[in-house]
């Protein structure tokens, strides 16, 4: 983060949008890119960075799983002292190569022998909810409220954002809030429910559809039980089980829900008054245009 003259700071981040955002969550680039430029944060897209590893990694090589997010925080800190990541399965896998160099000395030693770890350790990884609440601060979202959506809005964390907490350091971990009050800021009503941070399956989405499918119909039946017109993530993997699963959960289990899925940025975009073209609004499978049409939402 730079400071101006000033008080005034000026925040800037390497962005970090992983695989996912350049392609299946692609919306959640575009809004995140918008609402970040209406809020005048500055984001440079970190130079050649290459795939975190995800989940496959850490399952197959320790070393690998370390290598692969120090490789990307490494070229982050040639950008900005703070590196800005949207995808919560990045976040994950960044901290705990932080945690895990700093911990384990026979990864830190092996890896110190092909990069400079210490420039890994050295920069900090922030979510971007992270940085919307304590950087930003929930009053300047309020200010910059164009129109009230009037939606109620089941706000979904998911099991990785905030877990485990030593290695996050974000919000409560059992019951975190902050997405809640960002949208409770920007005119939304968030509501109270069991299925904030339950899993959705998203490792096993190819491999073990069945248990996905369980999964996301629990998910899905709390928010229906919670009566909220549309459900916000954080998530790529998140948003895709929630989305695309609801025609297979209508076919496989009889269930049917037709809940439009969003990206938090896009719901604060929406609020923001910006064009939903540029915050991705549309290309979800459930349909969310008759939803925003009831509501008159621009």
């Amino acid at each position: 983060m730079e400071t101006t003259a000033g008080s005034k700071k000026a925040l800037k981040f390497a962005y970090y949008p992983g695989c996912s955002l350049h392609a299946t969550a692609v919306d959640y680039n575009e809004s995140t890119l918008a609402v970040a430029e209406a809020l005048g944060i500055d984001l440079v897209e970190v130079p050649d960075w290459s795939c975190c590893g995800s989940t496959p990694a850490h399952c197959t090589d320790e070393l690998l799983a370390a290598a692969l997010p120090a490789k990307n925080m490494i070229a982050a800190g040639t950008v900005a002292d703070e590196m800005l990541v949207c995808c919560s399965a990045c976040f994950s896998r960044l901290k705990f190569a932080q945690k895990h160099i700093e911990e384990k000395e026979n990864i830190r030693t092996k890896l110190s022998k092909i990069m400079p770890v210490e420039q890994a350790q050295s920069i900090k990884v922030r979510h971007l909810l992270d940085v919307l609440v304590q950087d930003i601060g929930v009053e300047k979202i309020a200010e910059l409220k164009q129109q009230d959506l009037g939606l109620k809005v089941a706000c979904y964390y998911g099991c990785l954002l905030t877990r485990p907490p030593k290695v996050t350091e974000l919000d409560d971990a059992e019951d975190p809030c902050f997405m809640d009050d960002l949208l409770t800021a920007a005119g939304m009503e968030t509501v109270p429910w069991p299925y904030k941070t339950e899993c959705c399956g998203a490792s096993f989405s190819l491999t073990r559809t069945e248990i996905v499918l369980r999964l996301v119909a629990d998910i899905l039946q709390m928010a229906k039980e919670a009566e909220v017109d549309c459900i916000s993530v954080a998530c790529p993997l998140c948003h895709a089980n929630l989305d695309m699963r609801q025609s297979d959960i209508k076919k496989k289990l009889g269930l049917k829900y037709d809940i439009p899925i969003f990206y938090f940025t896009q719901l604060l975009g929406m609020a923001f008054g910006l064009e939903q073209g540029k915050l991705g609004i549309g290309r979800s499978l459930v349909d969310c245009k008759e939803l925003l049409a009831a509501k008159g939402i621009k």
